[in-house]
């Protein structure tokens, strides 16, 4: 059974390699790194290089990445410099799925329509996805924004990438899902109660994971599942016992969505 999850079920900064071990002795065969996101923190060869080591020491493989829009470097800012500074950012990301060996980078994008600085930056990204071949998958928080980009971008370029906690929080998520879903390149599982994003477990909340899972095989999406879960709003302290629970929750899941295929 192939499963992913994130890289930041704990924390989002510093050592990564007792979670990605932790990970591995779960069962886990795939990684969404989602290190330092929400920072302006910039990979070097040299951190890359030695990510890969560990990947291979644990036995796993990067799924895909969350791509980073920091304070200061942000590639839909109306700044200027700070706009090229994120898009500088973005390719820094793609620089580095594609060193290991991956082909996707989520990126989120602000709410209402697609603005020109979304497009300038796009449009500088395009060559260097064409170069790397490594798509970019807008996560949905803002459909008009990613309807928008769906139409004036080309599918091996953007795709989608559905967060099924933001979508359990909009009343039509799932409806907007099915809408778009031959562009589905990437998903963030994890489960709320609706009123809030809480990164909880598969099947603890108020996602309707049957609806999810027969989008899902009918989609376009052709990789494992992939959990974005944070052990900190699950009420436990025991790392190994929430890791496992996830990797039930994924298998889980994984299973109902070969039924429906």
């Amino acid at each position: 059974m192939e499963l992913s999850i994130t890289t930041d079920y704990a924390r989002d900064t510093g050592d990564p390699s007792p979670y990605l071990r932790d990970i591995a002795e779960a069962g886990f065969t795939h990684v969404h790194w989602c290190h330092h996101w929400n920072t302006d923190f910039l990979y070097s060869k040299y951190e890359i290089e030695h990510i890969m080591k560990w990947l291979n020491e644990y036995g796993l493989r990067l799924l895909d990445l969350h791509g980073a829009v920091g304070p200061e470097k942000n590639w839909y800012s109306p700044c200027e410099y700070e706009r090229l500074a994120g898009v500088e950012l973005v390719k820094n990301r793609m620089e580095m799925v594609a060193r290991l060996s991956s082909d996707v980078v989520v990126m989120h994008l602000p709410r209402g329509p697609i603005s020109d600085s979304i497009r300038e930056s796009l449009d500088a990204l395009l060559p260097v996805s064409r170069e790397l071949g490594v798509r970019i998958a807008l996560e949905n928080g803002c459909f008009e924004a990613i309807r928008s980009a769906f139409a004036e971008y080309d599918p091996q370029f953007v795709g989608l990438c559905y967060d099924c906690g933001h979508g359990n929080m909009d009343q039509n998520g799932l409806d907007k899902m099915e809408a778009v879903k031959d562009r589905l390149i990437a998903v963030h599982l994890h489960d709320n109660d609706g009123k809030s994003d809480q990164h909880k477990l598969l099947f603890t909340g108020s996602v309707d994971w049957s609806r999810l899972a027969t989008i899902i095989a009918e989609s376009s999406y052709s990789k494992c599942a992939s959990m974005e879960v944070s052990i900190g709003n699950m009420g436990m302290d025991d790392e190994k016992v929430f890791l496992q629970a996830a990797f039930d929750g994924g298998t889980t899941l994984s299973r109902m969505i070969d039924m429906k295929r």
